[in-house]
């Protein structure tokens, strides 16, 4: 009894800011799911990525987009991922790519309805929040793999190579850059969702 009464003296709580405060407690939810979805993505990942290491999709290459050139001349892809295991030294080929997309699209259905009915309690129509949620995530998915080519390279060298971590520095990169591809989606989602997922009277 005295756990229900602790549950319903929360409840209370939150009920009362929210009404004082109803966009920081959207904020809050909004960050509390997007953690959880950014959880989900951890375990997933690593799963993903070890099944399709046993496939001959490792050593499959998967550059495509080019846009203009690194620093060294070689080709600039906005998705980068060279044949080859990424602790030979490739970029994890097509078997990568996929790990990660099916990790994002994953999270992003799970996230897309948790968000609606939850965060935002849109009534909206679905149909209309679903066709601009998969514009923005491709558009998201672009630039965040665009940005990926500025940090990837460097992060795995220095876990895996620099400091001499080798599969373990492997996942920790895997960690990092999945972290960093996670807090992208967070702050340029939550002003989309304040657009597409509307409450209507």
């Amino acid at each position: 009894m005295s756990s229900n009464k602790n549950v319903a003296g929360l409840l209370g709580i939150w009920n009362r800011y929210k009404e004082k405060h109803p966009n920081i407690a959207q904020f809050l939810v909004f960050f509390i799911l997007s953690n959880g979805i950014t959880v989900l993505q951890l375990v997933l990942m690593p799963a993903f990525k070890s099944l399709f290491a046993k496939t001959a999709l490792v050593n499959t290459s998967f550059q495509i987009l080019q846009f203009g050139h690194n620093f060294d001349g070689s080709p600039y892809y906005v998705f980068d991922y060279a044949a080859g295991a990424l602790s030979s030294g490739g970029g994890g080929g097509l078997a990568y790519f996929l790990a990660v997309q099916i990790t994002l699209a994953i999270a992003q259905i799970i996230n897309f309805f948790a968000q609606r009915s939850i965060t935002f309690k849109s009534n909206s129509n679905i149909w209309q929040a679903a066709f601009w949620y998969v514009v923005a995530y491709i558009v998201i998915t672009i630039g965040a793999a665009a940005a990926q080519g500025f940090y990837k390279a460097p992060i795995y060298n220095l876990f895996m190579n620099t400091w001499g971590m080798g599969s373990v520095g492997e996942t920790t990169a895997d960690v990092i850059t999945m972290i960093i591809n996670s807090a992208i989606s967070f702050w340029v989602f939550f002003p989309i969702f304040k657009i597409i997922f509307k409450q209507k009277s």
